[in-house]
C-alpha cells in the first residue's frame, strides 16, 4: 500500500502539481496529495499520503493532524519518511483519517512550511477530495419501526408467579417469627451433681491405666484436680484460684471436710507436682483413694441419706 501511495505522489509531483516560480526569495517545491481508496464508507479509516520535493538542505515541517473543524478527522499522529533521493529533499507524510460524513468531502490539511538558507515557504494543501458512502439501505423509507412497549405489561407476570412470591415471603416472615420466640425463650440451667460427675472422672483416670504406665506423677495430679473442682462446685470459698494452704485456711470452718486429711494429701501433692518428687506406685494409689475417701465422707456428711432423715423427723 506504502509503495502504491509513493508511486501516485510521484506522478502528480512529476506531472505538475503545485509548482511555484523560484526568485530571490523564492526556492522550487513540489507537493502532491493522494488518498486511498478515494470512494469509502462512513467510518471506515483510510490513508492520506502528502508528498513534498525540495531542494538539499531544505528542511521540511508537515502538520500534525488535519483541520480539527473538517469532517476528515485523524485517528493516528502523522508517519513521515524520507526518500532515498540523493538529489533533493524528498519526504512523504501518511496521514490515518476517517470520515464522519456522507457524500464528496475535502480533505482539509494546515499548509506544510519549507524553509532553506532563511527563506520560508508555506504550500497550501488543498483541492483534494474523497466520496464517502453511506452504510444506509438503498431503500429505507419502507423499514418502519416497531411500536413502542408499555412500561408494564400485566401479562408478564402471570397470578401463579405472584402468588408463589407471596408464599415465600409470608414463610420467611413465619420462620423470623419462629426463630425470635426460640431466642427470646430461656434456656434451661442444668445443674450437674457435683459428687456423680467427681464420680465419674475418678473412674476414667483409673481407666487410664497411669500407675501401670509408670505416670505415678500424674495420676496424683488428675486424682486431686478432681477433689479441688469437687469442692469448688459444693463451697464458694474454695475457688480454684486458691494455693493449696489458701484453700485449706478458706474451708477450715466446714464441719463436713476432713480438714487434717485434706491438709497433709495437698501438701504431699504440690510437692510431686511442683518439686518433682518422687512417689512410689503404692504411695500414689493411695493418695487417690484417700482423694476419692475425702469426697465421699463429704458427700455422706453434707447429703444424708432418705432413711437418716426420715429418722431425724421421727
Amino acid at each position: 500500500m506504502r509503495s502504491l501511495l509513493s508511486v501516485c505522489a510521484v506522478a502528480l509531483l512529476v506531472l505538475g502539481a503545485a509548482s511555484r516560480p523560484s526568485s530571490a526569495q523564492q526556492f522550487p517545491v513540489k507537493a502532491g496529495v493522494t488518498a486511498a481508496p478515494d470512494t469509502i464508507r462512513i467510518g471506515d479509516p483510510f490513508r492520506v499520503t502528502v508528498g513534498i520535493r525540495a531542494p538539499l538542505g531544505a528542511s521540511i515541517e508537515f502538520p500534525r493532524a488535519t483541520d480539527s473543524t473538517s469532517t476528515i478527522q485523524s485517528l493516528d499522529p502523522v508517519a513521515v519518511r524520507t526518500s532515498a533521493d540523493t538529489t533533493a529533499v524528498e519526504q512523504y507524510a501518511d496521514y490515518r483519517v476517517a470520515a464522519w460524513d456522507v457524500g464528496q468531502q475535502a480533505i482539509k490539511l494546515p499548509e506544510v512550511v519549507v524553509r532553506l538558507n532563511g527563506a520560508t515557504r508555506r504550500i497550501p494543501l488543498s483541492g483534494t477530495t474523497v466520496f464517502v458512502k453511506s452504510v444506509l439501505p438503498a431503500d429505507s423509507t419502507q423499514r418502519v419501526p416497531k411500536p413502542p412497549r408499555a412500561l408494564f405489561q400485566p401479562s408478564m407476570f402471570p397470578w401463579w408467579l405472584i402468588a408463589l412470591i407471596a408464599a415465600a415471603i409470608v414463610g420467611l416472615l413465619l420462620l423470623l417469627w419462629w426463630w425470635l420466640r426460640r431466642r427470646r425463650k430461656p434456656k434451661p440451667i442444668v445443674v450437674a451433681d457435683p459428687f456423680a460427675r467427681a464420680e465419674e472422672e475418678f473412674q476414667r483416670i483409673e481407666a487410664l491405666g497411669l500407675l501401670e504406665a509408670g505416670e505415678r506423677g500424674r495420676y496424683v495430679t488428675l486424682m486431686i484436680e478432681v477433689l479441688r473442682d469437687y469442692l469448688a462446685a459444693r463451697y464458694a470459698e474454695a475457688s480454684l484460684a486458691l494455693t493449696s494452704s489458701e484453700l485449706t485456711r478458706s474451708v477450715r470452718e466446714r464441719p463436713f471436710i476432713p480438714q487434717e486429711r485434706l491438709t497433709r494429701i495437698l501438701t504431699e501433692a504440690d510437692l510431686i507436682k511442683f518439686a518433682r518428687r518422687p512417689v512410689s506406685t503404692d504411695r500414689a494409689r493411695e493418695l487417690g483413694s484417700d482423694a476419692r475417701a475425702i469426697v465421699n465422707e463429704e458427700h455422706r456428711a453434707s447429703q444424708p441419706s432418705p432413711q437418716t432423715v426420715r429418722k431425724a423427723a421421727a
